[in-house]
């Protein structure tokens, strides 16, 4: 299966749930997946390839961005492997960054 035929079927199954602004977001976060890895089968996607995806494209993003990117990429590739359609969930150990700290001053 493609990256971008997994958004899709994702996005029918799910569309109940989410907010159009979380549908659009996650839209948006499917074609730059599906754009840097050429709309590969989903199945020839590893850690290691997620990672970097991670680290070269994510670099200018603040740690939220990068985060929503990362809860994107878990929820699409959870689906895919609770469907059968991946052996194993390639995002799964992908830690979302440290939010930065709130400074008090009391």
């Amino acid at each position: 299966m493609l990256l971008s035929e997994a958004w899709n079927k994702e996005a029918n199954k799910r569309i109940e749930g989410f907010s159009p602004f979380t549908l659009k977001a996650y839209g948006l976060q499917a074609r730059l997946l599906t754009l840097y890895f050429n709309d590969s089968n989903i199945i020839t996607l590893n850690t290691h390839n997620l990672k970097d995806f991670l680290a070269k494209t994510g670099k200018d993003l603040k740690p939220s961005s990068l985060a929503h990117r990362i809860r994107f990429m878990k929820s699409l590739f959870r689906w895919c492997h609770d469907e059968g359609h991946i052996p194993f969930n390639p995002a799964a150990k992908i830690k979302e960054p440290k939010s930065g700290k709130i400074s008090r001053s009391f």
